[in-house]
């Protein structure tokens, strides 16, 4: 048997750097593609664009495409898969560093794994993004989704405004390098219509915000260091809500109406 070959290539340590595993499989990049259902119209930003395995499909149903991706070696594939397509507009820049668009738009990515949290606080601080669909690791997709029956301090607190769902699973074999885990396509949604005003919101983040830290030792003894207990329970007994409940079996539906009920006048 011929010995292997462990001398390592550029492109070995950026993809080790870089956290880049690239989808390969034709089924998981149609997949992907029909979640993020690309306005054709529309602008669409393309996180991590590689070599351009993404980068085709979304511009045959896209108005026009922006691709980021920040590695020199599947850069210069990428600008060459570009050039072929006139919508497409390839940027060898960082995707975190740039300006959002000033008119309404979406982004889809293979994103670097390391970089997701990064990626997920520059798509909800973008005020005219309308949508993301990010291909993460599973287990971080269905945090945020709740899928595991408990929801996060992020997805509780963005829910008036953001939906967020686990819309599919991809194995970890649709990569190469093939990762340790599978991945999951997490959607994030701008809704047309807030469930709360404008003017609400910052007393709902405190609500959810107390709620998380958790003070008190339990929802019910934190929420009553900021309001009356009296109403305080008769709050939780009106959402279902156990008051030795921990916070993340909390719904943000039930948070919803939490703060309706402790904030009427």
């Amino acid at each position: 048997m011929a010995p292997r070959n462990l001398r390592r290539t550029e492109r070995d340590r950026s993809r080790r750097v870089l956290s880049q595993n690239f989808l390969t499989d034709r089924a998981a990049v149609a997949r992907l593609v029909r979640v993020a259902d690309p306005d054709p119209t529309g602008l669409l930003l393309e996180v991590g664009a590689g070599r351009g395995q993404l980068t085709r499909p979304l511009a045959a149903r896209c108005g026009r495409l922006t691709a980021y991706e920040v590695d020199p070696a599947a850069g210069r594939e990428l600008a060459a898969a570009c050039a072929a397509l006139p919508n497409v507009e390839h940027r060898q820049a960082d995707f975190l560093a740039a300006e959002p668009p000033p008119e309404p738009f979406a982004v889809v990515g293979n994103i670097p794994w390391s970089l997701t949290s990064a990626v997920v606080r520059w798509c909800l601080a973008a005020p005219r993004l309308r949508s993301a669909t990010l291909l993460t690791q599973l287990e971080y997709a269905r945090r945020r989704s709740g899928d595991y029956g408990r929801w996060t301090r992020l997805t509780v607190q963005t829910w008036p405004e953001i939906e967020w769902r686990l819309a599919g699973r991809v194995p970890r074999t649709a990569f190469r390098p093939v990762p340790a885990v599978d991945a999951g396509i997490l959607r994030i949604e701008r809704r047309s219509e807030p469930l709360l005003s404008a003017a609400a919101l910052p007393a709902y983040r405190r609500l959810v915000g107390w709620g998380f830290e958790g003070l008190g030792g339990s929802l019910d003894a934190t929420l009553r260091r900021h309001h009356p207990p009296a109403r305080v329970a008769a709050a939780l007994r009106a959402t279902r809500i156990a008051p030795q409940t921990p916070v993340g079996y909390v719904w943000p539906e039930q948070w919803l109406v939490l703060f309706r009920l402790l904030h009427a006048r």
